[in-house]
């Protein structure tokens, strides 16, 4: 495993949609064990293949910690519910701003077996999950900030 390199806005990666996987191959594997050492590295919530400057339609999520979610070809099927709140993004470095997002999301995905699951998530983990299911399409979460973007050591101080 290894610790790859975070790609942030500007770069072109970040603007692309991803492609979808199709087979699991050992090379998707370590992508995938790699993103995971990555976004730990970071201390990040969630990691998309185009912040490692990959084009595949891969992202691990982990709100807790201990439980990290890898998704394959992910597809939002039903969500509901409002959430605001702050966001940060590893690929946008010291800031952060408010984003509106459902507050309940469902999603399909294949796991590392490339078999089909379901996977439900509230509150930050629904947040994660779309906002990771952006980057896939090559979307910022600062595109939908409501007001200004802001240094990470502003919220620190209030």
């Amino acid at each position: 495993m290894a610790i790859r390199n975070i790609r942030e806005i500007g770069e072109e990666v970040l603007t692309r949609k991803c492609r979808e996987v199709t087979e699991m191959t050992p090379r998707i594997r370590e992508l995938i064990e790699d993103m995971l050492e990555t976004m730990y590295e970071a201390n990040g919530v969630g990691l998309a293949a185009p912040q490692v400057g990959v084009l595949k339609r891969i992202v691990v999520i982990d709100t807790t910690g201990e439980d990290p979610h890898i998704l394959i070809n992910p597809r939002i099927v039903e969500s509901s519910g409002e959430q605001t709140g702050q966001e940060g993004c590893l690929s946008v470095p010291g800031k952060s701003g408010q984003v509106t997002r459902p507050n309940y999301v469902k999603v399909v995905a294949l796991d590392v077996n490339m078999k089909e699951f379901e996977l439900e998530g509230t509150e930050l983990l629904a947040r994660a999950i779309c906002h990771e299911l952006d980057h896939l399409d090559g979307h910022l979460y600062v595109e939908k900030v409501e007001g200004p973007l802001r240094d990470v050591t502003e919220d620190a101080e209030e």
